[in-house]
C-alpha cells in the first residue's frame, strides 16, 4: 500500500488537529492544548508507522535447517493495536498466527511484526486478518496458515450502542487448516491451552 502522492506537511497536520479541537469547542491556543497538535501528529507517525513497512520483507529471511520439522508453529497472543478506519479509534485484542512448515521457518518476531505492520494501518478487522494470512501465504509457501483475531473496538464500546466487553472474532484458515479438521481441531486445541 502506497501513501497518497500529495502527502500533507506536518505543519499541515498539525493545522488540521487545531481545526478539530475548535470544533470540538475548545481553544487550541491554551495552555493545556497549545503543544497538542505537534503530539497528535508524533503520536500519528507511531500509530499509523505501519504504512511506512513492506511486511513481504519482513518475512523474506528463513530457515531451512529445521530436521525435518512439519508440525504446527503457533505464535498465540501477539498484542494488537489497530485502529478502526470508519471512526479512527482503537482496536485493541490479541492474534494468533500458525502456519505448517513445507521447507522452511522464519523467526517467530517477524510473525509479530508482520501482525503489528499491518495493524498500524487504518483497518477493520476482517481486512487486517485476511492480509496477514494471506501475506504468510505468499511469502513462506506453507501447507497451511492460520491467523485468528480477537479484539474489542472502542467504535462500539466508547461511542455509538456503548457495548463493554463485547469480542469480535474473525479467522482466516489456508491449506491443511481449511481442509482437514483434524489439523484445525488441534490448532483450536493448542490456541485453548493454557499458555
Amino acid at each position: 500500500m502506497s501513501l497518497s502522492p500529495e502527502r500533507p506537511s506536518r505543519a499541515e497536520a498539525e493545522d488540521a488537529v487545531r481545526t478539530l479541537i475548535r470544533w470540538a469547542c475548545d481553544d487550541p491556543t491554551r495552555e493545556g492544548l497549545l503543544d497538542t497538535p505537534a503530539r497528535v501528529a508524533r503520536a500519528y507517525e507511531e500509530l499509523f508507522a505501519g504504512y511506512q513497512v513492506d511486511p513481504v520483507a519482513l518475512l523474506e529471511r528463513t530457515f531451512d535447517e529445521v530436521e525435518g520439522y512439519d508440525e504446527i508453529v503457533l505464535l498465540k497472543n501477539i498484542r494488537l493495536e489497530s485502529y478502526c478506519e470508519h471512526h479512527m479509534v482503537p482496536i485493541i485484542g490479541h492474534c494468533h498466527v500458525a502456519y505448517l512448515p513445507a521447507r522452511r521457518v522464519v523467526g517467530i518476531s517477524k510473525l509479530a511484526r508482520v501482525v503489528e505492520a499491518y495493524g498500524k494501518r487504518l483497518q477493520i478487522q476482517e481486512k487486517l486478518t485476511a492480509q496477514i494470512a494471506n501475506t504468510i501465504d505468499q511469502v513462506l509457501q506453507p501447507r497451511g496458515v492460520a491467523v485468528i483475531i480477537e479484539s474489542a473496538h472502542q467504535c462500539m464500546t466508547t461511542r455509538g450502542v456503548h457495548q463493554t466487553g463485547v469480542t469480535m472474532v474473525t479467522s482466516r484458515m489456508l491449506g491443511a487448516f481449511r481442509d482437514n479438521f483434524d489439523t484445525r481441531r488441534e490448532l483450536l486445541s493448542l490456541i485453548q491451552s493454557p499458555s
